[in-house]
């Protein structure tokens, strides 16, 4: 086993240090989710946890952890009557992103079970993390049906396993810790909620900082027993006040004063339900025992708030998350009076390092106001620099000839489904029919490796011929590996949607490019929803750009698409080509996912000879391919060419007006984008 990175030895980070550290000290904060750009000690932090988590005392022989002073009456492994506890370090399980259902929960053996009645389980990751750590590294890219059985554990404490009558239930509670990177799609909020705390993490933009990583990791890297052992110190001294603190919660005080401040804040900032309201307390009461105190203060409190409420105030996914400290700080005056300056101040960091020089939470401050658009999606500055040359040719990132500043995008409008036709088989998502491990059974086949989901009437119709000759005697059923039958289930993918948006002058007036901005905007968050992929391409000028590359972040591509600059030309045929070689490469790297393809224009082509005629072979070429796509006609006006609907035939799709595109439109409620192939 190697030697993990001591705790101790993370350079700066004071904020996720500190949201790991009270859950260390509090396990009933419920966890935290540590959201950063890539390359910022995530994990590393996370797997150097448990070696300062104190050990657990466990039956000997279970394989779920069961704990000798209070063994789970339903433990599959008992009854552990009077069993004595043997000692061991508390557990770091981590939960794969391709996991499967089987692998998280644990699989029953089906053959045993039909033909000997034998109840023979294999335990699964939840319960090897039961009494221990769950860490799942980029949790926002987990598949739907494992988030709900995650949210189903932790929310009830155990996990339970059913198929076709047999049932198994073991007690799964841990502290769930996931780390993600923003950029990459955001968690659904049922998920997000089930996390306690939540700290953004960045990687610092001091020199000396930076030189101290490397110096560090460097060392490590050339002897980690070594390196860890200059820390070892260090490391004793960290456990030693954990175990401290967890001795003090108990007497901690959380009085009335504190807990109207708690109540207040939480409707101050109009998060949904009760779990912040507790998670709060539980966070409040947690940083004063590591404070090494017995009651809670104000200053406790504003900690907790900056921890435990920026994830759970996003009302789409495109707001940022944050909390407004001057806000924050009203409310706690007025709730309790003076914030109480003269108390000793909490002492959060694991160093004594202060509260990270962030306010805690890594979340800066955003007052009434402040910009609060998303960063692009690579750290870059804005795409359209404000220092371009007079006269500079038309290119992407660059003013073109005549054009207008990025307008804001008109609100955004639930949309009608746009959906690819036939059954495909990629990621689980909720747009397109596919063949999916869940959904409803339309059949059966003879399973290709490991049986996940037996179709029993199929098992038993294909037993039942050979009971005679396999000398069937009493009433059960003489199952053979053979006979079993693997249920085959439709259900939804999630797709490919690229946006190809016209920016060109015909576009550019301000009330038209603000509704078209705002359709976009209304499918981008379709497209959140449904849990797809989505990438950009734009074209004005003289050529084409790709915004933003396939990605699961919505949050990018709608902070593109506020800062798109509109003027020049139509070089409809070269976006369209633009898509092309997206999708091209797309396929090659993700072939299961299947592209939808929303072409955003009024159908106009201008720039080079026969410009219209060009953007029709284009056209053609992606319905070549079997690509599905629809044309959003954004053409206006008592007179109208029709251009868009003939690109929307050349291209095998369907066309719809933005008008048609809300869902509360009169013309039916789903559009089937038409395959390429069909008749146009």
């Amino acid at each position: 086993m190697s030697t993990p990175y001591p705790f101790t030895a993370i350079v700066g980070q004071d904020d996720l240090r500190l949201g790991l550290l009270l859950n260390a000290v509090s396990p009933a904060v419920g966890g935290v989710l540590v959201r950063g750009e890539k390359g910022t000690a995530k994990s590393t932090a996370v797997r150097a946890l448990a070696a300062l988590m104190p050990e657990v005392s466990v039956v000997p022989g279970c394989r779920f952890s069961c704990d000798p002073a209070s063994p789970d009456p339903a433990c599959p492994d008992g009854p552990h009557a009077d069993a004595a506890g043997v000692p061991r370090p508390a557990r770091t399980v981590e939960l794969p992103v391709g996991a499967s259902e089987d692998r998280l929960v644990g699989a029953l053996d089906i053959e045993r079970a039909l033909s000997e009645g034998v109840k023979a389980f294999e335990p699964g990751l939840l319960a090897d993390a039961h009494r221990g750590i769950l860490y799942v590294d980029e949790v926002n890219l987990l598949h739907d049906h494992l988030v709900d059985l995650l949210l189903d554990a932790a929310a009830m404490g155990a996990s339970y396993v059913e198929r076709e009558g047999v049932s198994v239930r073991h007690a799964a509670r841990f502290l769930l810790v996931g780390t993600m990177n923003p950029e990459e799609g955001e968690l659904r909020p049922q998920l997000l909620d089930r996390f306690g705390l939540t700290v953004e993490v960045s990687a610092s933009r001091d020199t000396d900082e930076r030189v101290e990583v490397v110096r560090r990791r460097l060392a490590y890297d050339d002897d980690p027993e070594g390196f860890a052992a200059r820390w070892a110190e260090e490391e004793g001294a960290l456990r030693e006040r954990i175990a401290a603190a967890r001795a003090l919660l108990p007497r901690v005080v959380l009085g009335d004063g504190v807990l109207r401040q708690i109540a207040a804040t939480c409707a101050a900032f109009e998060v949904d339900g009760m779990r912040a309201d507790i998670v709060m307390a539980r966070t409040s009461t947690a940083l004063a025992a590591w404070a090494g105190r017995e009651e809670v203060t104000a200053d406790d409190v504003r900690q907790a708030a900056l921890l435990a409420l920026p994830h759970r105030r996003r009302r789409n996914p495109f707001d940022a998350p944050g909390l407004d400290e001057d806000k924050l700080d009203q409310t706690l005056d007025e709730a309790g009076g003076d914030r109480g300056q003269d108390d000793e101040d909490p002492d959060p960091g694991p160093d004594g390092g202060g509260d990270g020089g962030g306010g805690g939470g890594g979340v800066p401050p955003q007052a009434d106001g402040e910009d609060r658009t998303p960063p692009r999606a690579d750290g870059g500055a804005d795409d359209t620099p404000s220092h371009a040359p007079e006269g500079a040719p038309d290119a992407p990132g660059r003013p073109a000839g005549g054009e207008q500043r990025p307008v804001a995008s008109a609100e955004p409008f639930r949309t009608k489904t746009l959906s690819v036709p036939g059954l495909g088989e990629g990621a689980a998502g909720r747009r397109s029919r596919a063949r999916t491990e869940h959904g409803r059974t339309t059949g059966s086949r003879r399973p290709e490796g490991a049986l996940t989901k037996l179709h029993l009437a199929a098992t038993v119709r294909a037993a039942a011929p050979h009971q005679r000759a396999r000398g069937r005697v009493g009433r059960g059923l003489v199952v053979h590996r053979d006979d079993l039958r693997q249920a085959t289930r439709e259900g939804r993918e999630g797709n490919l949607v690229l946006f190809v948006v016209d920016a060109s002058g015909s576009m550019a007036a301000r009330q038209r490019m603000s509704a078209v901005k705002g359709a976009v905007l209304s499918l981008l968050l379709d497209a959140y929803q449904r849990r797809d992929k989505v990438g950009l391409v734009t074209f004005r000028g003289r050529e084409a750009e790709v915004a933003l590359p396939p990605t699961s972040s919505v949050d990018a591509a709608a902070a593109r698409l506020e800062s798109l600059p509109t003027g020049g030309r139509t070089p409809l045929a070269a976006g369209l080509l633009k898509a092309h070689d997206v999708l091209r490469v797309e396929r090659l790297r993700d072939p299961s996912r299947r592209p939808l393809l929303v072409v955003v224009t009024d159908g106009r082509a201008t720039g080079g000879p026969e410009p219209v005629a060009l953007a029709g072979r284009a056209g053609r070429l992606h319905r070549s391919e079997g690509t599905a796509s629809v044309v959003v006609d954004c053409e206006t006006g008592y007179v109208r060419l029709g251009l868009a609907g003939e690109l929307a035939r050349e291209l095998g799709g369907t066309a719809v007006t933005l008008d048609e595109l809300r869902a509360d439109a009169i013309a039916g409620l789903v559009k089937d984008v038409t395959a390429a192939g069909r008749a146009a």
